[in-house]
């Protein structure tokens, strides 16, 4: 018979119980309100779904705070082992080069089936490097699209089932609007940054900065003052001028919904992921959707929308057994069944094929629901239409909104302020290259 002193048994009975116990790690979220609710279910699912792991998610914040908080925490050397980053930050986790595990390699060393090519590719190409491996992984996916009100279209006397195509029509529809009372302004947008100039470039094939859109390399600079931009920047004025168009703020435009809410403004253009929002809020007036306008003497447009949201990010310094815990929450985010369930209620955009294959009924009993995704596929994206990858973006941002201001302040004409946005956001690049290269 073997005899265990008592110091001993509460070893063995310890080491036993090390064995067995699950991996724990830590993911640092933006996602508040509804949308961090069904985050949770969507981990605590993943969580029941096996016995190795465990994932814990904590809200951090906006988007900035909880970027700020990962690299504050990384210094300390306290940070999780997944944090998501909004997609403008991709330069930035690009160029902290030792504190990221890009998923590529996360996925081939610690997980199993991951197929790159299973994802969009207008998705998977913002996140990826010059030799087309994936950096983060994709979650949260939007791109934005026309909403309006097909009640007060009908009291102009429009069709409610047309929404607008070009801006000459926005134009000419939002003229009939005000001049039949049926509302007091045309529209109204989300984001002048993300919808009014980044993805107007991309939906006309027009640059926003040089070398491939930053995708090139670290010497790339701004290019948003071509003619296109300066022609859309002087008509956004124009119109604000006549009434036609009310300016949403600056950021991501918080003024805005409310004005097409209550029914102020006809159409907005926001984010497909502000779809449930939006039903939720457009409760006295039928909701119609569409595509955004473009300009028609424009060659190449419309092109294709690209993406805002974010991906998740995996930082170094975290063990074997914390990987491949990520590695296998990440194959599981990315199934089509939970995709699908994501996409459906959040209005983010199926990331990969096989979800969007497993929308297709929602997308027949939800008219509109769809209108994201064919747009942002609408054409395999160009040089000029797959998105962007700028250091110090958060803060080029915020000197878009400035400008944007001072333009319709009357301060500068578009072209004035559109060359100051290059300017500014120059000089930034320029001491972002100089701290990472």
């Amino acid at each position: 018979m073997i005899r265990y002193s008592t110091a001993s048994a509460v070893a063995l009975i310890a080491s036993l119980g090390a064995a067995n116990a699950e991996t724990t790690i830590d993911w640092w979220h933006a996602m508040g309100g509804e949308l961090g609710t069904k985050l949770e279910e969507i981990v605590q699912n993943f969580n029941d779904s096996q016995e190795d792991y465990k994932v814990v998610p904590s809200y951090k914040g906006t988007y900035p705070e909880t970027m700020t908080a990962a690299i504050a925490a990384f210094r300390a050397k306290q940070q999780p082992a997944i944090v998501q980053v909004f997609e403008v930050g991709t330069g930035t986790m690009m160029a902290a080069q030792g504190a990221v595990v890009p998923v590529y390699q996360l996925m081939e060393e610690h997980g199993e089936g991951f197929d790159p090519s299973a994802f969009l590719p207008s998705v998977v190409g913002y996140y990826t490097d010059s030799e087309g491996n994936m950096l983060s992984m994709p979650f949260n996916s939007s791109t934005p699209i026309l909403y309006y009100n097909k009640t007060v279209f009908e009291k102009a006397g429009l069709d409610p089932e047309t929404p607008p195509k070009t801006w000459a029509e926005v134009e000419e529809f939002s003229k009939k609007i005000m001049e039949s009372d049926a509302a007091s302004c045309g529209f109204t947008t989300g984001w002048i940054s993300w919808i009014q100039t980044e993805n107007f470039s991309a939906w006309h094939n027009q640059p926003i900065g040089t070398m491939e859109n930053g995708f090139g390399g670290l010497d790339a600079r701004l290019s948003v003052n071509g003619p296109v931009q300066v022609k859309h920047w002087g008509n956004l004025k124009k119109w604000a001028d006549e009434g036609i168009f009310k300016y949403g703020g600056p950021v991501g435009g918080d003024n805005a919904p409310p004005m097409f809410y209550s029914q102020d403004c006809a159409m907005i253009m926001n984010s497909s992921a502000s779809r449930a929002g939006v039903i939720a809020n457009a409760t006295d007036f039928e909701l119609g959707f569409g595509m955004l306008p473009y300009y028609d003497d424009v060659e190449g447009a419309p092109q294709n929308s690209i993406i805002g949201g974010a991906t998740l990010w995996v930082l170094s310094g975290k063990s074997d057994e914390e990987y491949d815990a990520a590695a296998a929450f990440f194959k599981y985010l990315s199934s089509p069944e939970v995709q699908a369930d994501w996409a459906s209620f959040s209005g983010y955009l199926p990331i990969t094929s096989a979800a969007g294959d497993q929308m297709q009924d929602f997308y027949a009993q939800n008219p509109g629901a769809d209108t994201g995704i064919k747009q942002i596929t609408l054409n395999e994206p160009t040089e000029n239409s797959k998105g962007l990858r700028f250091g110090n973006y958060v803060q080029i941002r915020g000197i878009i909104d400035e400008e944007f201001e001072q333009m319709l302040s009357g301060d500068k004409d578009a072209q004035g302020a559109l060359d100051s946005v290059v300017e500014r956001g120059d000089a930034l690049l320029e001491e972002f290259q100089a701290q990472n290269q």
